[in-house]
């Protein structure tokens, strides 16, 4: 049996001829339409576009761009489905925040008639047991106090929040900042504290949730108001040497917190309520 005969003389096959497509780009990168648009350029022969044809791509131009808004402001509207259950689930907050606020002023009502007549009856029966009693729910936070003091506000930077919407948490207070503060201010020798005007007793928690700082599961926002009663000198003082104040003067300079003290002539501060008492025994 021969063996075949070859079409081409050996050698004479092109090194690229495997590649003929990716030669074909190499060589002609340009489609044949622009090829020849680009030389009629080059040769003055390209007609000018006629009137007719600048107002047609005119139109075309401005009905593609009437299209485009009306597809984009359609697509960022929300359905009317889901503006009704926003507005039905703001409602419901609304009327929610509105009952937990009555329930909280029944409650501060119903204790403090339960104070008076603990009161009374301790009175006429161990005044000494009361004036026990009163001292401890003075320090427990359970009842209304007044007094001089000082009052440290500690605020999130002004541009925590940018432009787009997002947050930058270091620029935000945190709850272990006010931990710092209160610790500080108790240390100082506070009589009784408040944060925004909710008081902090015995088993109060200062914690976060996302971006809210929840005071005995209260959130509260900035600026935070950290109220002391005591001794005015001697608290800030005392808290001007404290760590705290150190760390917020960091913070201010590092991410831009805002931070002040100031002494206060008078102060009221609520009462947190009775605490659930969890383990007790007779006073001695």
């Amino acid at each position: 049996m021969s063996a075949p005969t070859p079409t081409e003389p050996r050698g004479t096959r092109r090194p690229d001829e495997s590649m003929t497509l990716l030669t074909e780009v190499m060589n002609h990168p340009l489609d044949p339409g622009y090829a020849e648009a680009a030389r009629a350029r080059e040769l003055g022969t390209r007609g000018r576009p006629t009137v007719p044809g600048r107002t047609v791509a005119l139109l075309l131009a401005a009905a593609l761009g009437l299209v485009t808004v009306v597809a984009v402001q359609s697509l960022r509207a929300p359905s009317p489905s889901i503006v009704e259950a926003r507005n039905v689930l703001q409602q419901q907050i609304t009327e929610r925040q509105d009952r937990a606020d009555a329930l909280s002023r029944s409650i501060a009502t119903t204790s403090a008639e339960v104070n008076a007549l603990q009161s009374q009856a301790l009175a006429e029966q161990s005044p000494s047991l009361l004036a026990t009693v009163q001292d401890d729910t003075v320090a427990s936070g359970a009842v209304a106090v007044s007094g001089p003091g000082i009052t440290v506000t500690v605020a999130d930077a002004s541009d925590a929040v940018a432009d787009d919407g997002t947050v930058d948490p270091d620029r935000r207070v945190q709850d272990s900042d006010l931990q710092n503060v209160v610790n500080a201010l108790w240390a100082a020798g506070a009589e009784a504290v408040a944060i925004n005007g909710q008081r902090l007793t015995s088993t109060t928690a200062i914690r976060s949730a996302g971006s809210a700082i929840l005071v005995d599961f209260v959130g509260l926002a900035s600026p935070y108001h950290v109220q002391a009663i005591g001794d005015p000198d001697t608290l800030r003082s005392t808290f001007a040497a404290s760590n705290a104040a150190d760390q917020l003067k960091v913070l201010g300079e590092s991410y831009g917190l805002e931070s002040s003290v100031a002494t206060e002539k008078h102060l009221d501060l609520d009462g947190g309520g009775p605490s659930t008492l969890q383990y007790a025994k007779p006073l001695g």
